[in-house]
């Protein structure tokens, strides 16, 4: 026998120690991550992957910037994205979504520790910026029933000993999202309790070199599984049988196979289902003519959100004149609205100006015209006009930021609905839109 076993559990032993990105070329790591599936899409593409070790000392060194320059502290975190910003490390990320037992304090001398469920410490381990492994930070009725107030004094008085050492007793600390029993904690021990989303989302919102890398390889595969989704859809429909669900199975799986992690929502419709909008997929068999949009809200390869939606017509017959007027519409709405997108415009100059949509769209437009994504939708949000808030929004476009660019063109009472969203990075000097995928033809009246 002449093949050892670290040879074996390689992914590609011909690739050495490390793979592309920099994690280890090894199938038994503990971190998750793209399979070879993605990385040979990825390599077809001509892309150039992230370095993640160098992502994540990016994003520490961020977060630590954030927290000396309110003059906290340190930085206490229970929201699983803002978990994974600052260690990318992952754990049941949908069930602690509802179940907070995670949790992670960086101190402001950049001291990173973090509370994981108690048999799973090691999770962690692949990032040397987690200096410390601990258990504790559970304090939801489930899990600890009428004791919870006990669990949640125990742990912030761990946080005290830490500030202590490593934040120079300051005693403004930072909090994104917290339990009840925890805030209570946290103040009794002499904590000013402060805004911690507003440090998060902000930090958040401005890319890294590698970040922005991995967000291209995210992009590419998520539109592989959109394509796989269309053919799908395109192949079943006129068979028979195949539902909204059917067509919708198709992206979660494609995702998966490529190394993604979740969906958020379940934006997908079809026919007069569309109409209004946000109703989720279900058992509907879709029809031969009729119209099927989604929103694919999809976290993908390295934990980053893909947010892009297309609508297709599927069927040999026509779609009706009022669907592709509706579709060019929507078109023109997203391409003139990013074209304002560059450095230092305003919020509110993105809110009042660009493409307004047609008073027969007004009522069902969508929630926003534009919004950050990252991790997951993100700040900033960009409201409609009617939607404007004074004093919620005032900032401007920064290189690095990447948003997505919206269209819902639902008329009022009608039978159909067009959404469409492309996702956009804020450059230099203007922006570069980075989603490939087509519009369908038929729809855009070309065909």
């Amino acid at each position: 026998m002449t093949e050892h076993y670290r040879d074996r559990r390689k992914i590609d032993p011909h690739r050495g120690a490390t793979l592309g990105d920099g994690t280890p070329n090894d199938a038994d790591r503990v971190e998750i991550g793209p399979t070879r599936l993605a990385f040979a899409e990825w390599e077809a593409a001509g892309l150039t992957l992230p370095d993640l070790p160098r992502m994540r000392e990016h994003r520490w060194r961020r977060l630590t910037q954030a927290v000396v320059a309110r003059d906290w502290g340190g930085l206490l975190m229970f929201d699983p994205l803002n978990i994974r910003y600052a260690t990318d490390s992952t754990n049941m990320q949908l069930w602690n979504a509802h179940n907070p037992f995670r949790a992670v304090l960086l101190c402001a001398d950049g001291y990173m520790v973090i509370w994981d469920y108690k048999v799973s410490p090691f999770l962690s381990e692949f990032n040397p910026l987690v200096r410390e492994r601990r258990s504790g930070a559970d304090f939801f009725y489930f899990d600890r029933g009428d004791r919870a107030p006990d669990a949640a004094r125990r742990f912030a008085a761990e946080v005290r000993d830490l500030i202590a050492r490593h934040g120079g007793g300051n005693r403004r600390l930072g909090v994104d999202k917290i339990m009840l029993h925890g805030l209570r904690a946290l103040e009794a021990q002499g904590f000013e309790v402060m805004e911690g989303e507003e440090a998060t989302e902000k930090t958040r919102a401005i890319k890294g070199e590698d970040e922005i890398r991995a967000m291209r390889c995210a992009m590419v595969a998520c539109e592989a599984a959109v394509a796989e989704m269309e053919r799908a859809a395109r192949a079943g429909v006129p068979k028979g049988g195949m539902s909204e669900d059917d067509i919708w199975a198709v992206l979660h799986a494609e995702n998966i196979r490529r190394g993604g992690e979740w969906i958020e929502t379940r934006l997908l419709a079809s026919g007069p289902r569309t109409n209004p909008w946000f109703q989720e997929c279900g058992p509907r068999v879709v029809q031969p003519d009729e119209i099927v949009a989604f929103d694919t809200d999809l976290i993908g390869a390295y934990g980053i959100c893909v947010d892009i939606s297309r609508t297709w017509w599927i069927g040999e017959g026509k779609p009706t004149n009022a669907m592709i007027h509706a579709m060019r519409h929507a078109h023109e709405h997203i391409r003139t609205n990013m074209e304002m997108l560059k450095p230092g415009v305003s919020f509110r100059e993105l809110t009042f100006g660009g493409h307004e949509l047609e008073p027969q769209f007004q009522k069902q437009k969508y929630g926003c015209k534009m919004h950050g994504v990252g991790l997951c939708d993100e700040w900033p949000l960009i409201a409609y006009p009617d939607g404007w808030e004074e004093g919620a929004f005032d900032h401007v476009l920064e290189p690095g930021m990447v948003l997505c660019v919206e269209a819902l063109v639902s008329p009022e009472g009608g039978d159909f609905s067009i959404k469409l969203e492309d996702q956009v990075l804020i450059t230099e000097d203007g922006h570069e839109n980075l989603t490939r995928y087509p519009f369908d033809p038929r729809l855009m009246g070309e065909d």
